[in-house]
């Protein structure tokens, strides 16, 4: 099935890695229903939730958050939390399963691809989802009001950079394991904490100041803030350079630890 489908693409033009993302690409066209309707009603209800509903308990009793009414606090950081989400559930089982159980990129490495077309091909196709979901969420932050800037035209794309900057590590860490039993530790006290724990519901500054370097040391916090700072407008040119460059930075580490493990795994 594998081999057929890559057969499919295109390929006048078309670098090797294409026709991989083609392949989960077209894959997704037939399995997209399953997702589409949580990927939309999802953040509607959270943010209504939250944002509008603890968001008025919020404001009865604090005033604004950051000098922003709590809903605009807290929309663009579930779109950062949303990427970290989706770059987790796509880069961990599935590697896995793809390398030890189903075999998938055995098939595809059966075909003229390289170990390194399959790895570019999962993260270009990963990236890709977190750039739409980051478009389905901008419009529905839009809907609530919560955008005060042409630069949240950029949201799309930070949510595409925090998909990648989680998937490109693990995916190389799935690529080097036997077993699945530390992904679901990873979950508990890595994904759980960094989605509780990152300013997403309240500011840096209300925790305990011996926190606030933990909480910054958090990749999740990066990205937070960089979609924070396109919604409202607001934000320190180098703080947010540094920001996307610890995103980045991870992204990279994590392309050139897998393009090693993935070409050890499938044909070393």
């Amino acid at each position: 099935m594998t081999s057929g489908l890559l057969d499919q693409a295109p390929r006048a033009g078309w670098a090797r890695w294409r026709r991989s993302w083609w392949y989960h690409a077209t894959v997704y066209a037939q399995t997209w229903r399953g997702s589409v309707a949580g990927a939309i009603l999802f953040p509607f209800l959270f943010l209504l939730a939250m944002g509008v509903g603890v968001g008025h308990l919020v404001t009865a009793h604090v005033g604004q958050v950051d000098g922003e009414s709590y809903l605009d606090f807290l929309a663009p950081g579930l779109l950062a939390t949303t990427a970290m989400q989706l770059g987790e559930g796509e880069s961990l089982w599935p590697v896995l399963g793809a390398l030890k159980w189903v075999r998938t990129y055995h098939a595809a490495v059966a075909t003229p691809l390289e170990p390194e077309d399959v790895l570019a091909g999962k993260l270009s196709w990963v990236t890709t989802r977190g750039v739409a979901t980051g478009v389905i969420y901008t419009v529905i932050i839009g809907l609530f009001g919560a955008l005060h800037s042409w630069w949240a035209l950029t949201l799309p794309l930070i949510g595409g950079l925090v998909t990648l900057a989680f998937a490109a590590p693990l995916v190389a860490w799935a690529s080097g394991v036997e077993s699945d039993g530390a992904f679901v530790v990873f979950y508990r006290f890595g994904t759980v904490p960094m989605f509780l724990f990152s300013a997403t519901f309240y500011p840096l500054d209300a925790y305990p100041g011996y926190l606030r370097p933990v909480v910054q040391l958090a990749p999740l916090y990066h990205g937070v803030a960089l979609a924070r700072a396109a919604a409202s407008g607001h934000g320190a040119t180098p703080a947010l350079l540094a920001h996307g460059a610890v995103l980045a930075a991870l992204a990279l580490v994590g392309i050139t630890v897998g393009r090693r493990r993935m070409r050890r795994r499938l044909v070393d």
